[in-house]
């Protein structure tokens, strides 16, 4: 296995091989190399660049949107709540978002040093196996009330990692009314999942080199968000990690994992100086060209298709591949990411997809943390799920996770903005807005298991004017609720019907199939993020569906 002395040539003849590889033909698949690529620069630090930057977001700590999450964000011990809240006023000024700094030049300059892969050639190249409907087994995560129409299992190694928790789910019915991703029949469907294990990161300076040593786990580094991409055509899939650009301290171009800063502190550890965490990625919406994927503090990180980084053209992992800049690429190595003594490396994964844009709430924060899940009427929403209304005017719908028993006056809100307003935002000039069309604060005042029913919402979705919202319940069945936009006493609010579903355990974000290019039932798309332990042994990560028909029937409407 391997090239025993690969580490030692590449550390002494990269930059003396830069033009000699430059000349040479890329692999299929990859980016042409520009006629005269620029000479690799020496890989020395140079004064003013002090790395991995701070990119201005606030943290949002992995831990959020757990149910068992007490205020501090640690294990709950609390009481089932005793007053059940009243509805709040939707205030759609709140959920206004505006384009932050352009990433355009640093994207550009990625996008010369690195060689491209489109969506229909990495399909191509999925090469983890799931299975599909009776291959995922007897074992049900499903209540009695909704017949799951289709099923996807991960492999075993991700359907119990500890590291790896699946969240947001999109797919080809969001990215295209017809539902064709060029001239592939792949018809992808994609999951988001977020780093949750990240034992060993320092955030002293004297230490931050301590996940590369030899002793450590590859789930050391915080390695924020990836997203699978599935197959419905061969049941295959295909890891990519999403990645921040950057100019890092000696000048080049690189990247880095998902997470706002790196640490620098140098003695005891403060909040102005720590490392920040990843972020929770509770839903995400492909659109387009575009993949918008929620970051709870913030507001939405945004990527682009056409911009996957492709770090192993020839398929060959033992062997580095020339890239476009002089230098060559390294997908063995788990433990290091970026442009590193002129070798690029990316975790471990074949490709990486940078963030091309931002868009972050404009409302200062009413009050209480993000860890603790505590919800406010006015202020900046949490930006915990979104998806895709393609019934009538495209909408993106953008809900909070909250948890009443832990703090603040409101259950949640969700508000709807126009895909053009975001896609103007996307591709405009920092500092364009895109307003919020409609707001509703959630239904409010029904019981369940001794607390309110309308809080602890994992996703949402509107279809055909109704609203329906997944629910969690711990490491019992969910719940999938419905709601109706009513006047009540002259102000418009959402009415939850008064019926509500048997969802599965671990219930997360809603994907709308809505099969209108294909000629199929529509299919209302969510997964289950729970792994089987010894306190949930009846837990399962699965991808699944149900009859949307049968959604709206089993509701009366």
């Amino acid at each position: 296995m391997g090239q025993p002395s690969r580490r030692t040539r590449l550390a002494t003849c990269a930059v003396a091989a830069g033009v000699l590889l430059s000349a040479l033909v890329p692999a299929a698949g990859a980016t042409a190399a520009p006629a005269a690529p620029r000479q690799v620069a020496a890989d020395d630090p140079v004064p003013g660049h002090e790395g991995m930057p701070d990119d201005g977001f606030e943290d949002a700590p992995e831990g959020e949107q757990d149910d068992l999450t007490g205020p501090d964000g640690s294990a709950s011990s609390l009481a089932p709540t005793a007053v059940l809240p009243a509805p709040v006023p939707g205030r759609a000024g709140d959920f206004k978002l505006e384009a932050g700094s352009s990433l355009t030049g640093l994207v550009a300059d990625l996008d010369a040093a690195l060689p491209k892969q489109g969506l229909t050639e990495l399909m191509e190249q999925a090469n983890r196996p799931a299975g599909w409907e009776g291959d995922c087994g007897s074992k049900s995560i499903y209540g009695p009330d909704l017949a799951v129409n289709h099923r996807i299992c991960w492999k075993d190694d991700d359907a119990t990692s500890t590291e790896w928790i699946p969240q947001a789910i999109t797919g080809v019915s969001d990215a295209q009314e017809d539902e064709d991703w060029g001239s592939s029949n792949a018809e992808p469907i994609a999951v988001a999942a977020y780093d949750d294990a990240n034992p060993g990161r320092s955030d002293l300076t004297s230490g931050r080199d301590n996940c590369v040593q030899e002793s450590v786990s590859d789930a050391c580094n915080e390695k924020g968000i990836r997203v699978s991409f599935f197959n419905q055509a061969t049941q295959m899939y295909r890891h990519v990690l999403l990645v921040w650009p950057y100019v890092n301290s000696k000048d080049h171009i690189s990247f880095d994992a998902l997470h706002a800063r790196e640490g620098k502190c140098t003695s005891t550890v403060t909040a102005s100086c720590a490392a920040q965490q990843g972020i929770h990625a509770g839903g995400m919406v492909w659109y387009g060209n575009y993949l918008y994927v929620a970051d709870t503090a913030n507001g939405m990180r945004v990527f682009d298709l056409r911009k996957i980084m492709d770090l192993n053209p020839d398929n060959d992992a033992d062997v580095n591949d020339p890239t476009p800049d002089g230098l060559v690429s390294d997908v063995l190595d788990k433990k290091r990411v970026g442009r590193q003594s002129n070798v690029w490396y990316s975790y471990g994964y074949r490709y990486v997809m940078p963030q091309v844009a931002t868009l972050k709430f404009t409302t200062a924060k009413n009050g209480g943390t993000t860890k603790g899940n505590e919800c406010y009427s006015t202020g900046r929403p949490k930006a915990s799920y979104i998806s895709l209304d393609r019934t009538d005017t495209d909408h993106l719908i953008l809900g909070e996770y909250c948890n009443h028993k832990n703090g603040g006056d409101s259950t949640g809100r969700v508000g709807t903005y126009p895909m053009t307003a975001l896609t103007a935002a996307v591709e405009g000039a920092a500092g364009t807005a895109a307003s919020a069309d409609l707001a509703y604060g959630l239904p409010a005042g029904v019981s369940f298991n001794g607390e309110d029913l309308w809080h602890k919402m994992q996703g949402v979705t509107r279809y055909e004017g109704k609203w329906y919202f997944h629910r969690s319940n711990a490491s019992s069945t969910g719940r999938l609720l419905q709601a109706t936009p009513q006047t009540v006493g002259g102000t418009p609010q959402l009415v939850g019907n008064t019926k509500v579903l048997q969802s599965s355990i671990g219930p997360e974000d809603f994907y709308v199939a809505h099969g209108r290019g294909d000629g199929f039932a529509p299919q209302l798309y969510s997964l289950g993020e729970h792994a089987p332990t010894t306190s949930c042994p009846g837990c399962k990560r699965e991808m699944y569906s149900y009859n949307m028909s049968e959604v709206i029937g089993d509701f009366g409407s």
